[in-house]
C-alpha cells in the first residue's frame, strides 16, 4: 500500500522529473517550467478529454473533496511563487517541503483508515502481483538507465526544433515536451476506463498534477533559480488554474448521485486544449 501511494503514484510523472533535471542542468529552466505547466494542462484537457470520450468517468466524493482541492491549493501556491517572474531556491524548497508533507499526510491517512481508505485500495490495484524480486530490481535498473538518457534526447531534440522554428524554450516545454511526457498518464487512464475502474483515471491525473506542481516544479528552482518567463507566470499559470478549476466544477455540477466527467465535458476540454496549443504557436509566428 505504501509503495502504491509513493512509487506507483510518482511513476507516471518520472518523465517530467527527468526532463526538468536535464533541462535545468542544460541552462534551460524555462523548458522545465513550461513542461510542468504544459503537462498539467495536457493531463486534464487532453488526457481526461480523450478518456471521457470512451464514456463517463465516475468520481468518488473523496477524490472530489480531498484530492482535487489539494491540487487546486498546490496550484495556487505555485502561482504565488512564480507571479513576480522570479523563482528562488527558497520558493522551490517550500514547494518541495509541501510535497513531502502531503505524501506524509496521505501515507498516515491510509494507515490510520486502512479498512475504508479508497485511495489505498486504488493504489494497491495498480501493483502487479507475483513478480519475482530479481525481475522487479532488473526493470527498476533498466528504467533508471533509460529515463535520463531519453530525457536528454528529448530536451536536445526539442531545443533543435525550437531553434529551427524560432520558438522559445517555454513554448517547446508547453507543447511538444508536455504532450510527450504526458503519454504515460494517457495509457494509465485508458486502461483504468477499460478495466471499469474509472476513478483510477481521475486519481492518476490528480496525483500526477500534484507531483508535477510541487516536486517537479521545485527542480528548476533548486538547480537554476532566477528569472521566469513572463508568459509562464501569467498566461500559462492561469491556464493551469482554469483547467483545474473546470475539472472540479464539471464534476461538482454533474449531479450529487452520479458525479462524473461526461463525454461533453471531454469534448469541451479537448477543444480548449487544441485552441490553447494553436494560440501558443500563433503567438510566436
Amino acid at each position: 500500500m505504501l509503495i502504491g501511494l509513493t512509487i506507483v503514484a510518482m511513476g507516471s510523472s518520472a518523465p517530467e522529473m527527468f526532463v526538468a533535471v536535464t533541462a535545468s542542468l542544460s541552462g534551460r529552466p524555462d523548458t522545465a517550467i513550461g513542461n510542468v505547466l504544459g503537462s498539467n494542462v495536457a493531463n486534464i484537457a487532453l488526457i481526461l478529454g480523450i478518456t471521457a470520450l470512451f464514456g463517463a468517468i465516475r468520481v468518488s466524493s473523496q477524490t472530489l473533496f480531498r484530492e482535487i482541492p489539494l491540487m487546486l491549493i498546490a496550484t495556487l501556491v505555485a502561482g504565488y511563487c512564480l507571479h513576480d517572474q522570479q523563482f528562488s531556491r527558497a520558493e522551490a524548497t517550500v514547494l518541495l517541503l509541501l510535497f513531502i508533507g502531503l505524501m506524509g499526510y496521505l501515507i498516515w491517512h491510509a494507515i490510520a483508515n486502512r479498512a475504508k481508505d479508497r485511495l489505498a485500495d486504488e493504489a494497491e490495484q495498480d501493483i502487479p502481483r507475483d513478480v519475482a524480486t530479481w525481475k522487479a530490481l532488473f526493470w527498476i535498473a533498466i528504467g533508471i538507465i533509460l529515463l535520463p538518457i531519453s530525457a536528454n534526447w528529448m530536451v536536445d531534440g526539442a531545443a533543435g526544433i525550437a531553434q529551427y522554428f524560432g520558438l522559445s524554450d517555454l513554448v517547446i516545454g508547453l507543447t511538444i515536451i508536455a504532450v510527450g511526457t504526458s503519454l504515460p498518464e494517457l495509457a494509465a487512464c485508458i486502461m483504468g476506463v477499460l478495466r471499469r475502474e474509472e476513478d483510477l483515471a481521475i486519481g492518476n491525473i490528480v496525483g500526477s498534477n500534484l507531483f508535477n506542481i510541487l516536486a517537479v516544479l521545485a527542480i528548476p528552482g533548486l538547480i537554476a533559480p532566477g528569472k521566469v518567463d513572463a508568459a509562464a507566470a501569467s498566461r500559462d499559470f492561469y491556464m493551469v488554474l482554469a483547467t483545474s478549476t473546470a475539472l472540479a466544477l464539471f464534476i461538482l455540477l454533474s449531479g450529487r448521485k452520479h458525479r462524473s466527467l461526461r463525454r461533453w465535458h471531454g469534448v469541451v476540454l479537448l477543444i480548449t486544449f487544441v485552441c490553447y496549443q494553436i494560440s501558443l504557436f500563433e503567438h510566436h509566428q
